[in-house]
């Protein structure tokens, strides 16, 4: 039971997280989810990003571990967990720009392109290898800046992401929030790319 407890732990931290600020009082979202797209009011700290941003870092190396110690279908759960508690979806597109993704499949606006992204295996994402399936253990976050205006909040800096043997994968990374009418964090946009190196 407690090692069962541990392996959810990143999971739980992501719900805590993107859940900073809830308003008891704040309705129960509907079925179609419509109701959570309006958003609470009350003003997004930094703190509140911050933890955020941590909780995705864990909950990536959540799925890879997972996929390590218990295979795929481990792990797609896992991600399918990360995507609809930290991700906007159910509200319509997410403007998510993945690191390693080409033309025609570059965005993936769409819940079953992010999902593919992370864990591929997915004929209709053909140059998915699954993202978070390259044994991370380590994610940090250094920021450049965070905009907060109420309700929403923006971030731009470096993810630094260690895999198991000890390599180290740098990308640049934008994230956007929006807090749901339940008071929970969204991410309504992720931008990522490699750092540019002139030739």
């Amino acid at each position: 039971m407690k090692r069962n407890l541990m392996g959810q732990l990143p999971i739980l931290l992501l719900a805590s997280a993107i859940g900073l600020g809830a308003c008891a009082s704040a309705p129960t979202t509907s079925a179609s989810g419509a109701v959570a797209q309006q958003s609470s009011k009350a003003a997004i700290s930094r703190d509140e990003v911050i933890a955020a941003q941590n909780a995705w870092g864990a909950a990536l190396v959540s799925i890879s571990t997972a996929y390590d110690n218990k295979g795929l279908e481990a792990a797609t759960k896992t991600a399918e967990t990360v995507l609809d508690s930290a991700y906007a979806y159910a509200w319509g597109p997410v403007l998510f720009k993945p690191t390693l993704t080409t033309a025609p499949q570059t965005f993936r606006t769409t819940r079953d392109g992010a999902l593919a992204y992370f864990v591929g295996h997915n004929s209709q994402f053909p140059g998915d290898t699954g993202f978070a399936l390259k044994h991370w253990r380590s994610v940090k976050i250094e920021n450049a800046a965070i905009f907060i205006d109420d309700d929403i909040a923006m971030s731009m800096g470096n993810v630094h992401i260690t895999d198991r043997d000890g390599n180290v994968t740098t990308v640049d990374k934008t994230w956007g929030y929006k807090r749901d009418k339940d008071g929970a964090l969204r991410i309504v946009l992720h931008h990522s790319s490699l750092p540019y190196k002139p030739g």
